[in-house]
Parts: C-alpha cells; structure tokens; sequence
C-alpha cells in the first residue's frame, strides 16, 4: 500500500492531506484572514501564518483517518512556484518529517498539481488534453500528454487573469480576496453594459495588463460625470469585466483546440472556481462538441489534495528528491 503525506505551502493556505493507493483520504487546510486588511497576501506574514499553522493542519489530517505515520511511504511538498518564505515552510517541515521517518521524499509542481486534481475524482480526462490553468499568478494553456509529461502551449505575458479580477474588484473599493465577489455580483449585471478593449497577442498567447488599465480609466472617467457610479451600477461594471475576463481565455483555448484538434479539455486553479467561467466553458463544449473536466471546488484552490495526487504518479515513476533540495520560487512547467 502507497501512503503518502502531501504538504501545500505555496501562497497563503496551509493544507496537508494524506492519499492512499491514488485515493485522497482528506484534505485540510487553513486559511490565513490577516491579508485582508492589506488588501493583499504580505509574504513575511503568509509565511508567519505557516509556522503557526503547519503542524495543526498535519495533525488532523491524521486523527481524521487510521493511518499512522509509521505506514507511510513518502512525504510530498510543493517546490515551486510560490512564495519564497511560504514555501520554505513547507519544504523545511517536509524535509524534517521524511528525515525522521526514513522514507522518501517528492517534490512537486505546484502549476503540475492543479492540472492532476482532475484525477482525484470521476470523471478524469483521456489523454491528450488541454487544460487551461488559471489563478492569481498564472495563466497558461498546457497541453497535457501523460500524467508527468506536459508541455505549457500559451500563456500570459504579463499579468494573470486572477490579478486583473482582484485589481478589478480594488478599483471597485471591494475587499481582498477581491475575485469572487465580482463572480457574485456579475451574476445579478448585465455583461453588454460597459465595453472593454480586447487586447489579442500571436499564437496561444495572454495578456490582461491593457484590460485593467482600461478598467481603471472606465471607473475613474465614469466616477468623475457621476460620483455614485460605481454603487450605482455594481451589478453591471462586474458583469461586463468578468465577461471580457472569459471571452478572452475562451478565444485562445478554442483555437488551441481546433489547432490541435483536441477536444478534451480542463480547467484548473483557482479562477476555475469562478461561475461565469464554468458556465460559458459548459456553452462553448456544446458547441465545439469537447468533453469538458472541471475540478471539485475544494480542489480549484491551493490544497494538498493536488500536491497528494501529483506525488502518487511520481512515487509510480520513482521520482524522488533528495535533502539537499531547496524551493523554487519561479519553478516551471
């Protein structure tokens, strides 16, 4: 029996979860509340949290399930990329555990991990696929070849499409994590309210610094005619952004998938868990004919549960790291 702990620690969640013969047992995770009043993760405070919260987390991924920590196999972390401190953390304590229990230890992927969620659950991908992986730092489109093979076929070239919903929802006064509550009030706004320039690169390239710059000059030009305009129409200003958001990362994956003429195709990370999104993929596939794969919510955000199944297919490969290992903030694909 292969029993793995998976240790997240990339950003600001702190997760553990314990997978058993490609089966997820659990999944916990903290979350750190203090970068709201920052109105943004502060990485000496995320890797703070961290320290306090790693070894609770561990503990209950045990005393949820029968497993001891003598049965297990590996220890598993999240190398890169991320935060430099947060991912010291986990690294560090990882390292420590497998050190203390004699076993082996798994680097993973952070960016890899979010694309193998999808085999967490039914139903799973037929390779090959397409996954568009979206979060607050990254958006790329991979083609995904095998369990371990991948190969990044677009992406951002300068901000992610997770940083232009937050620095929306700043510009609109609303709190950190700004993201969702722009999915919440889009849901209630008319999408054809206010237009916004599409900016459109070669190939299967991204990128959302023009769209933001935009949105800035719509609100500050439109704030100026009508000091309430923002409260006013809130509905519609986040409908139209979240609308111009997805349009563009739909154009690109349906021309990836007509190139490739692929017609499996993913999402991952954390913007997968946003409904304008989820809902206008489930459009698109019926009109493209695709077999469409979307992760379990508690899977779209960082956790372990990711970091645990991508370490399973590693631990199959035999691919293992040794203590001299170090995190890599920037790490690729």
């Amino acid at each position: 029996m292969i029993n793995i702990l998976a240790i997240e620690s990339s950003c600001d969640e702190t997760s553990a979860a314990i997978i058993s013969d490609g089966k997820v047992l659990n999944n916990i995770v903290a979350n750190q509340t203090i970068h709201e009043q920052y109105g943004g993760v502060v990485p000496e405070l995320a890797s703070r949290a961290h320290q306090q919260h790693i070894v609770p987390v561990v503990d209950k991924a045990f005393k949820d399930i029968s497993i001891s920590k003598k049965e297990l196999s590996a220890v598993a972390f999240t190398r890169g990329p991320g935060l430099l401190g947060s991912l010291l953390v986990g690294t560090s304590f990882a390292k420590s555990f497998a050190l203390a229990l004699n076993i082996p230890l798994i680097e993973v992927n952070h960016m890899e991990a979010h694309i193998l969620a999808h085999f967490i659950d039914e139903p799973k991908p037929k390779f090959p696929f397409l996954c568009l992986t979206v979060s607050g730092g990254h958006t790329q489109i991979v083609l995904v070849k095998d369990f371990l093979q991948m190969e990044v076929i677009g992406q951002t070239q300068d901000d992610a499409v997770g940083e232009a919903f937050d620095k929306g929802a700043k510009i609109l006064g609303l709190p950190y994590p700004g993201g969702p509550l722009i999915d919440k009030y889009a849901k209630e706004g008319n999408p054809m309210a206010f237009s916004l320039p599409e900016v459109s690169l070669p190939e299967l390239n991204f990128s959302f610094s023009g769209i933001k710059t935009a949105f800035l000059y719509l609100i500050q030009e439109k704030t100026k005619e009508n000091p309430h305009f923002i409260q006013e129409n809130l509905n519609d200003i986040c409908a139209s952004l979240q609308y111009s958001l997805v349009k563009i990362l739909l154009q690109k994956l349906k021309r990836a998938s007509r190139e490739l003429n692929i017609k499996e195709i993913a999402i991952a990370g954390g913007v997968s868990a946003n409904s304008g999104l989820r809902n206008a993929l489930q459009t698109l596939a019926v009109k493209e004919q695709w077999n469409i794969y979307i992760p379990d919510f508690q899977y779209c955000t960082d956790n372990a549960g990711m970091i645990a199944m991508a370490a399973h297919y590693k631990f199959l490969a035999g691919e293992f790291c040794g203590q001299e290992v170090s995190p890599l903030p920037r790490m690729t694909i």
